[in-house]
């Protein structure tokens, strides 16, 4: 088994971190990951606070492993979200979309982790001097809102500039990406879009299978012109805000054809006019498994690798 610092600072068994994805994370799949060895997390992106409360607490009556909540800085509910993830003394805090310093004390005054999301060295470099945790170096291959630097790049960049744990994501899906990102000094890994097929996710079964069905070059990238690049499998709605984006309509234009539409391909299950975000690693998902198998085949498969390699 795989042992990194990582897994004592969380006490879990496998350093693997499944992502906070709005509407995917759920308090069913942070449950299956957590039981599972891994670090489950719920994402509340935009959600009310009583909405991530709940969800937390399907996680507790699950199991008794440590799990984490991602909050999503620029939500309008953030302060709100933030005093239920202390109240309910949630073990590890993961965050994006923005800078937590505001908030540190209160999540360290209930012992919680907290580990942001970092896109480049500047920030992970402030994100230390403030006492955070660990990282999560998170490349632009990653489904989502993505940054401009890709994870073979960024994560070693990080892991040389800061004192803390680095966790890559980005672009992993499997063992050998497991295997490169602790090569590169990476001390566990993110991941998302795989566990988006995990059987416990509750993600319309129509969004399961465009993932699966996707091809290498579907992930594609919207939003630039906005200053809100997100990565999406290629669609009905990609193609109208690419369109959009050529003939240089206005920022706000093409910020309103995508409200609502994370919702509308999660669990409404409309994968031509939703937003199906996914990374580039879709193209390697084949199937819906268990979570507990998707971090068993993912931990071995990163383990013989490393094995085979040491004894070369």
């Amino acid at each position: 088994m795989i042992q990194t610092e990582l897994c004592d600072l969380l006490e879990i068994e496998y350093p693997i971190i499944q992502g906070g994805m709005a509407w995917v994370a759920t308090g069913e799949l942070a449950a299956a990951v957590s039981q599972a060895g891994g670090l489950g997390i719920i994402g509340a992106g935009n959600a009310p606070a009583d909405v991530v409360r709940e969800e937390i607490r399907k996680v507790k009556e699950v199991t008794d492993k440590p799990f984490g909540v991602n909050v999503m800085l620029l939500s309008p509910y953030v302060d709100e979200v933030v005093d239920a993830v202390v109240e309910e003394e949630v073990p590890v805090v993961t965050t994006g979309a923005g800078n937590p310093a505001k908030y540190l004390d209160k999540f360290k005054s209930v012992g919680s982790k907290v580990i942001p999301i970092a896109p480049s060295v500047t920030f992970a470099r402030r994100m230390a001097r403030y006492g955070v945790d660990a990282l999560i170096a998170e490349g632009n291959e990653a489904g989502g809102h993505i940054g401009r630097l890709n994870t073979m790049a960024l994560v070693p960049q990080i892991v040389d500039a800061i004192d803390l744990p680095v966790i890559a994501a980005g672009g992993i899906a499997d063992g050998r990406g497991f295997a490169a990102a602790l090569s590169l000094g990476a001390k566990g890994v993110q991941m998302g879009t795989r566990f988006v097929c995990a059987e416990e996710c509750i993600a319309h079964e129509n969004y399961k299978e465009a993932i699966i069905n996707a091809r290498d070059r579907d992930a594609v990238v919207t939003g630039r012109s906005t200053g809100h690049p997100v990565r999406n499998l290629k669609n009905k709605l990609t193609r109208k805000i690419q369109k959009l984006e050529k003939q240089d309509a206005d920022k706000e234009r093409i910020e309103e054809l995508g409200v609502g539409r994370l919702k509308q391909a999660v669990i409404d299950g409309d994968v031509e006019e939703g937003s199906v975000m996914a990374g580039q690693v879709a193209g390697m998902i084949s199937q819906v498994e268990p979570a507990a198998e998707i971090i068993d085949d993912v931990a071995t498969k990163a383990q013989q690798i490393l094995k085979e390699n040491h004894s070369a």
